[in-house]
């Protein structure tokens, strides 16, 4: 496969292998996509860390590849001792970017964890590189077309800023038709960001 450059930073989102066999095949479609010089791979996390020890294994084996590697987080279900748990396992792999989201309460779940949104999760993150720099690299997600659990996208940009200022570096957009959204939502987050600092001011 030729290497291909792409214009604007991309990163490819898979869910772990359930199989030797699925194993081998990601491993093939990594050296594959390599080739577009992605920022990073990340791997999926099932709601109440249903996945866990899966996640942990694929990220590791794609930064074993040689490439960037985050693995997500998810606020379902989970509890401040579970994620430092895993944040402690992470760093001793040595993996140092994470995609931390609020996820969606399945079917039959009965509880929603200790951290009501994303930006809790990123906060508590953040807490953790106290006393050693910043050795974390979070990810949040972002909706040019709002959430669709959100009625208002004024309210839902606010949940986005709320994720930035508890400390995310960047963020993964939601799949979106209108290319005028996303351009729009770019727009509205800098000026919010800019109305935020004329108040600290």
């Amino acid at each position: 496969m030729n290497e291909i450059r792409t214009p604007v930073p991309v990163s490819f989102e898979f869910f772990p292998p359930n199989t030797p066999v699925g194993s081998e095949k990601l491993r093939g479609v990594v050296a594959e996509l390599a080739a577009t010089k992605p920022e990073f791979f990340s791997v999926t996390y099932g709601a109440g860390g249903s996945t866990r020890e899966k996640t942990l294994s694929t990220v590791s084996e794609i930064a074993a590849m040689g490439h960037e590697a985050a693995a997500h987080l998810s606020c379902i279900g989970a509890t401040r001792e579970s994620i430092a748990e895993i944040l402690a396992t992470y760093r001793e792999r040595g993996i140092r970017r994470l995609v931390a989201l609020r996820g969606d309460l399945p079917s039959g779940t009965a509880t929603a964890g200790e951290f009501r949104y994303a930006a809790d999760l990123v906060r508590f993150i953040r807490q953790s590189d106290v006393g050693e720099g910043k050795h974390w690299h979070i990810e949040v997600a972002a909706y040019p077309e709002y959430h669709p659990q959100e009625r208002y996208a004024k309210r839902d940009l606010q949940h986005f800023a709320d994720k930035v200022a508890a400390g995310a570096d960047s963020a993964i957009t939601q799949f979106f038709f209108n290319p005028d959204a996303y351009f729009h939502f770019v727009e509205q987050a800098r000026a919010l960001a800019s109305r935020c600092r004329s108040c600290r001011a």
